[in-house]
């Protein structure tokens, strides 16, 4: 199982620095059940999709998440906040970690915090003297993975359909749709409904070592009733359950208890890896990972492992775009 992992080199010109324009024309590729590969425009999804699929996707929202705080001495750090766990209090990595019992100031003194725990991965717990979420659209930043640079993303690192804010990282296989694509695909006949799961930084976290011992962030997701509903009733009358994105993935096989989604809320550390049997999602649209990452397990689990490996293959000779905003998969599941 490792060398799915790193069976292939990316040099970092592979990585995509800029979304193109517009959306739905980055490149699509399309691996079906028996291996064989095509090579299309994302917005030909409307050829592989037909009336009755239903399509899932995450609507969190990607928040400001990245800060510059200080120290009452002038000292400046660096705080990614990561989860907000209960009022007032957030995990966040800090750079450079400082120890608890410290005060950091952020803005013009609109907040501070006091570092009250460090956690297991590094992380430390910050409990702020106000709710720090209003103030995020003045005072942060959006955390870009550290592979892309510069700042000037924007909005290009949302998805049209992004909601609930929450992310430190975006779902980013729904980066390619358009409301022009949705449209199309709402008068064709495909259903559409939303999941929440909000991507944590783990999601840069490369695996070193045994996969075993290889350990997710937890993330909280929620599912609502109308969207399991919808999914219990299209597994019923076998129509397809298409998921945008891994993290749609992980939410929908986290809230499935007797063959069927539950709705509620939710966290999981769920880590797919081969061999693994899905329950809900029949089709997988996602984008090309990095290697050493679990996301490449996981889509090699829902691919085969031989059938991931000659597309990734197919991939790299054809200039496909990796990553976050880069081009697109359209994956049929081995039993599709």
């Amino acid at each position: 199982m490792s060398d799915l992992l790193n069976f292939f080199t990316l040099s970092e010109d592979r990585i995509a620095q800029s979304g193109v324009e517009p959306r739905d024309s980055s490149k699509l590729m399309v691996l079906h059940p028996d291996g064989s590969l095509e090579h299309r425009t994302f917005r030909d999804l409307t050829d592989y999709l037909r009336p009755g699929d239903l399509l899932v996707m995450n609507e969190s929202r990607v928040i400001p998440a990245r800060l510059e705080a200080r120290k009452p001495t002038g000292g400046k750090l660096e705080v990614l906040l990561l989860r907000e766990h209960r009022s007032l209090e957030w995990s966040a990595y800090l750079k450079p970690a400082r120890r608890a019992g410290e005060t950091l100031i952020f803005g013009d003194g609109q907040a501070t915090a006091q570092i009250v725990g460090q956690l297991e991965d590094g992380a430390r717990m910050l409990r702020f003297d106000v709710d720090i979420k209003p103030l995020l659209d003045e005072i942060g930043r959006l955390p870009l993975p550290p592979y892309i640079r510069g700042d000037d993303v924007g909005e290009r690192y949302q998805t049209v359909y992004s909601r609930e804010k929450g992310s430190v990282a975006a779902p980013t296989a729904g980066l390619h749709f358009t409301p022009q694509l949705l449209d199309t695909l709402e008068q064709m006949g495909v259903e559409r409904h939303f999941v929440t799961l909000h991507v944590g930084a783990g999601t840069f976290k490369p695996i070193s070592g045994p996969i075993t011992s290889h350990q997710m962030h937890e993330e909280v997701f929620s599912i609502p009733p109308a969207t399991a509903d919808a999914i219990n009733r299209a597994k019923l009358e076998n129509r397809r359950i298409v998921a945008v994105g891994t993290t749609t993935v992980r939410a929908l096989e986290s809230a499935v208890s007797g063959g069927q989604v539950q709705a509620g809320e939710g966290a999981t550390s769920i880590f797919i890896v081969p061999p693994y049997r899905f329950q809900i999602p029949d089709l997988l649209i996602t984008n090309f990972h990095l290697p050493n990452s679990s996301l490449m397990l996981l889509v090699g689990a829902f691919a085969g492992e031989e059938r991931i490996k000659a597309a990734y293959f197919a991939a790299l000779e054809r200039d496909y775009r990796f990553y976050s905003l880069g081009d697109a998969m359209l994956i049929f599941g081995v039993e599709s």
